[in-house]
């Protein structure tokens, strides 16, 4: 879909209305530039836009293509490509949304071809200078300027999540993987940037466009550093939240070993009692005729409860002296084993 068609010529626009496709490519060669914009076009657009303005069929191709990063490439001699990837932070959801702006540029015309979101381009044109060198560095000013609430979105909850880890709670693992992919993602929509800005800084014929495109390469290089500071510090985040779970993880293994030892040491009282309870309930004739007074009770069951937890104690200090034993002895015997 075309967006917007338009010639300029001595930095203002030539007429208020859209020109056609047809028109458009003849004022070509009255001097200026044509501006055309293109919103998600499909093959049949773009190839009658190539047969117009003469366009390498691989840059089309290329155009048509989505990218993970941005890239610049030459396929004429005065033909450029430039593809950018967009970006918006959604809060809500803590993702970044992506778009490409793909810029076909050259000294009579530009071509910028929209892919899903984008920045609005609309705002560059009254930024327009003269040459169609501003509208690429135009272009570049409006995708470097909403890179910012990108970087501002991901710190705040880089932010957030930092100051849970180390307060010493468990922040969700999930979410610390799901916004170091996000910040990842950025950082390959800005970091070949860099260089592609560079490039076109050095490259411009204009000497009065070279202060901005350096503003803009600024401000990129600081997006860059942030984006890759954020990276690093969800990787420390991350590992730490890795380190506050194993410790949380100790505690509760701790007290379910506590618990289990207060299991143990209660079944074990009570473990001769009730073997003692079954043992006399079974009513064998002998018992019956010999625990008719209240001494024979206290004898056999009383008598029989305390020998049977005497037992047990006693094995009990045996078991714990010959662990201290065996531990003296490995005490012992460490250091010439070492030597």
């Amino acid at each position: 879909m075309i967006i917007d068609c338009a010639h300029y010529k001595d930095g203002r626009r030539h007429g208020t209305g859209q020109v056609p496709l047809e028109e458009a490519a003849a004022l070509r060669a009255e001097g200026g530039f044509v501006w055309l914009g293109l919103f998600e076009p499909d093959g049949e657009e773009l190839a009658q836009v190539r047969q117009l303005f003469g366009l390498h069929e691989l840059a089309v191709e290329d155009a048509l293509t989505s990218h993970r990063r941005p890239k610049m490439a030459s396929y004429q001699e005065d033909l450029r490509l430039v593809i950018l990837r967009t970006a918006h932070y959604d809060d809500a959801d803590e993702q970044v949304d992506f778009g490409e702006i793909s810029v076909f540029f050259a000294p009579t015309f530009v071509i910028t071809v929209r892919q899903g979101l984008a920045s609005e381009t609309h705002k560059a044109r009254d930024l327009l200078a003269a040459g169609s060198s501003a509208v690429l560095w135009a272009i570049l000013d409006e995708v470097v300027d909403d890179y910012a609430p990108v970087v501002a979105g991901l710190e705040r909850d880089v932010d957030e999540i930092e100051a849970t880890v180390f307060s010493g709670a468990v922040a969700s693992t999930e979410r610390i993987y799901s916004l170091r992919g996000e910040a990842t993602g950025f950082y390959r929509a800005v970091h070949p940037l860099v260089a592609i800005v560079d490039t076109v800084e050095r490259t411009t014929t204009d000497p009065k466009l070279r202060p901005y495109l350096s503003d803009v390469y600024n401000r990129l290089l600081f997006v860059e550093e942030e984006v890759a500071d954020q990276r690093d510090l969800l990787r420390t985040v991350l590992e730490a939240n890795m380190a506050v779970t194993s410790v949380e993880q100790t505690r509760i293994t701790l007290r379910q070993n506590s618990s289990i030892g207060q299991l143990t040491v209660l079944a074990t009282i009570f473990l001769p009692l009730t073997f003692l309870t079954g043992f006399f309930g079974q009513n064998f004739g002998w018992l019956v005729d010999h625990t008719a007074s209240f001494a024979a009770f206290l004898i056999y069951g009383i008598g029989g409860l305390a020998v049977a937890l005497a037992l047990l104690f006693s094995w009990l200090r045996h078991r714990m002296a010959r662990e201290d034993f065996s531990a003296a002895i490995g005490q012992a015997t460490g250091p010439s084993n070492a030597r």
